[in-house]
């Protein structure tokens, strides 16, 4: 990510994560989202990082103990590099998808409570009332699954309700329908303060690209572009990836699939129904491919890069080098610049 990227876009507001056992290894301000963002952050755009724990594997630490101590020292290195630089500080990235399923119940609660207390403690203590650095917890996942909004989940948004220091709350509505991203605001909204706000640090259609991942490309592209009838959309786009295709191939493959052309308008109006509610903080949508989204495509593989607002791992740069763009997503981010300088 660099700043002529977010200047093309017209935002002036940048998200990324750290994990933090990332920090045993490197000096916190060397790390490489939190040296992007601090350099974001002194040239004026605002900036929002999550605080990643990857305990899909392993026990949380519960505290008091010295495992917990480890995790806090890590957070005391992460604090000391942004705490009154950064805008937002999210206590967590997906806990829920992040913690062992027989810890969410039990462990993770305790955990990220005494996560936070912690960071509350140490931003009064280092840059006192007036501090730049605003609080939030995150980020909750699959709402829309009545089987996901668990006691736990309650909890988690009983704390962030109880926590004057909390301003809110962020969501990730990963999604099949936009209908379904409305299930995380009207669940969440209603369980914390009035005043209270939320992020959607991450939101995408990811599960709709997905259930159309196997479907054939177009007959009208196939005949095109010479490519065998009942070809899998999958197979099409590892093709792109081992192989870049040309801008406008890009763009016959997705605008004549009628899967994807009929979302073209869902970033326009997800962001639309965020802001209805009144209570949107900063909606954060993802920029470029990234490697891993092109490794090992298959059947099988979640289409995160169809979200992307640049095509820069599966299609050719234009003539002058720019990046291909998003065929129905890039200018609508673009105009929903020109509506809230915040989102």
């Amino acid at each position: 990510m660099t700043a002529s990227v977010l200047d093309d876009l017209r935002t002036r507001w940048v998200r990324g994560f750290v994990a933090m056992p990332e920090l045993d290894s490197v000096e916190a301000p060397r790390q490489p989202a939190i040296r992007t963002l601090l350099s974001l952050a002194g040239s004026g755009h605002g900036t929002v990082l999550s605080l990643k724990f990857p305990y899909r594997t392993t026990p949380l630490p519960q505290p008091g103990t010295s495992a917990m101590d480890k995790e806090l020292a890590r957070v005391d290195m992460a604090l000391g590099a942004v705490l009154d630089k950064v805008d937002i500080l999210v206590i967590g990235n997906e806990p829920f998808l992040e913690t062992r399923d027989e810890d969410r119940a039990t462990r993770l609660n305790p955990f990220y409570e005494a996560v936070a207390a912690h960071v509350i403690s140490e931003r009064r203590k280092r840059c006192g009332s007036e501090c730049r650095t605003r609080l939030y917890m995150g980020a909750l996942n699959r709402l829309e699954d009545p089987a996901w909004r668990t006691p736990a989940v309650d909890a988690w948004l009983a704390h962030v309700k109880a926590t004057p220091e909390i301003e809110g709350v962020d969501i990730h509505p990963h999604v099949a329908a936009i209908e379904h991203a409305r299930a995380y605001t009207d669940y969440v909204l209603p369980r914390i303060r009035s005043e209270q706000r939320f992020l959607a640090t991450e939101f995408s259609l990811v599960h709709w690209w997905k259930q159309h991942w196997s479907d054939p490309v177009p007959a009208v592209y196939a005949d095109r572009y010479g490519v065998a009838a009942g070809t899998p959309v999958w197979q099409e786009v590892r093709d792109a990836a081992a192989d870049a295709v040309s801008q406008q191939r890009w763009r016959d493959l997705l605008m004549n699939s009628p899967w994807f052309a009929s979302r073209k308008d869902y970033l326009t109006n997800q962001v639309r129904q965020f802001r209805a509610t009144g209570r949107l903080a900063v909606a954060a949508y993802g920029t470029l491919q990234q490697p891993a989204m092109v490794r090992d495509i298959g059947p099988t593989k979640m289409p995160w890069l169809l979200n992307s607002l640049y095509a820069n791992l599966v299609v050719q740069p234009s003539a002058n080098g720019d990046m291909a763009h998003n065929p129905a997503f890039y200018d609508a981010f673009r105009a929903l610049q020109d509506i809230s300088s915040g989102v």
